[in-house]
């Protein structure tokens, strides 16, 4: 399969072999769901839950050991794996209290996500006995990722007198060096070389908008890990400003930098330009932007240039962003 209907006309032959065919086939059929298209992906979805749908038929048919062994290998396509679990559990209902347990820790988001909220769900049916609820939600806590699931545990430790540091559980950065304010009139100063980019001299003044500025140290307070712009200087507009910080990585190797901001934003590692993005007030969440860098063993320097524009309505006054250092499945380094 290709863009643009390549390929469409051998896959709409091909797919009744293989949907009509053996459910033992069906480990393949999901194998194959591999390092291949999101539409091809979906065109063998469709055709493996075929297969599923002759096996509940004939129950005898399903490959259940196969496909218990292919859910446990995590280097199988996580779509592929959730899909496991689903026929798996679609033909013995009792297999999620024996799968979960397991999959707290699993690299595919669904199934990670669904062993999390086991865990929750025990926690609020034991609600009267509050050590225990205490010590499920803390559990809990301990795999989720997905920001709405980990701020309604957040939540609910809270309420039972336990508040968790969400900023140590998503590992955000807390210690900047930060400067500005330099110009950004007519969104100019996104694509401006400032001194910073030029060196990083934390002993060095540079001209600002309204005079000299200097480096300064900045501890982030809030409870999210968001360094505030507009806190640690003052309100303004048609403004850039940088923050700097190294991070000690002990293996180095792939990683994620993951941001979040309201704001047109640059970062770079170890002078590098890793991504950027020349836009405003397009929203903020968790985990926004989610970019693969890999890491040097020792220590490695991290810049974050972050520009506010000119708009004036009350939802356009956010400067600020947050950042963190994970792997690929949101683990935090």
């Amino acid at each position: 399969m290709g863009p643009e209907g390549q390929g469409n006309a051998a896959a709409s032959a091909a797919w009744p072999v293989i949907a009509e065919g053996n459910p033992a086939q069906l480990p393949s059929v999901l194998a194959a769901m591999a390092d291949t298209s999101a539409v091809a992906k979906n065109w063998l979805q469709s055709a493996a839950l075929a297969l599923a749908q002759q096996a509940s038929e004939k129950p005898e048919s399903l490959p259940k050991p196969a496909l218990e062994t292919f859910l446990s290998d995590h280097s199988h396509d996580p779509l592929a794996r959730s899909l496991a679990y689903e026929i798996l559990t679609g033909a013995d209902p009792a297999l999620p209290e024996k799968l979960l347990p397991t999959l707290l820790d699993d690299p595919s988001p669904k199934l990670r996500r669904m062993a999390v909220q086991r865990l929750v769900d025990q926690a609020k049916a034991a609600a009267a006995d509050k050590p225990a609820a205490t010590a499920l939600y803390t559990q809990a806590l301990k795999s989720a990722r997905d920001e709405d699931q980990v701020k309604g545990i957040a939540e609910e430790l809270k309420g039972l007198g336990q508040p968790p540091d969400l900023v140590k559980h998503f590992g955000f950065f807390t210690q900047y060096q930060i400067i500005g304010p330099f110009t950004n009139a007519g969104r100019k100063g996104y694509d401006t070389v400032f001194p910073p980019e030029k060196e990083l001299n934390f002993a060095a003044t540079y001209p600002g908008l309204e005079g000299d500025v200097g480096w300064k140290s900045v501890t982030v307070t809030d409870p999210l890990g968001v360094l505030d712009f507009n806190k640690e200087l003052k309100k303004l507009k048609e403004v850039t400003a940088y923050a700097a910080f190294d991070y000690t990585s002990k293996e180095g190797g792939p990683a994620e930098l993951r941001i979040g901001t309201h704001n047109a934003y640059k970062i770079w590692l170890n002078g590098a330009l890793v991504f950027g993005r020349d836009e405003y007030h397009r929203g903020f969440r968790i985990d926004q932007y989610k970019l693969p860098v890999t890491l040097k063993a020792g220590k490695n320097t991290v810049l974050v240039k972050c520009c506010q524009n000119e708009e004036t309505q009350p939802w356009t006054e956010e400067w600020h962003f947050q950042l963190r250092a994970c792997d690929a499945n949101g683990t935090p380094l």
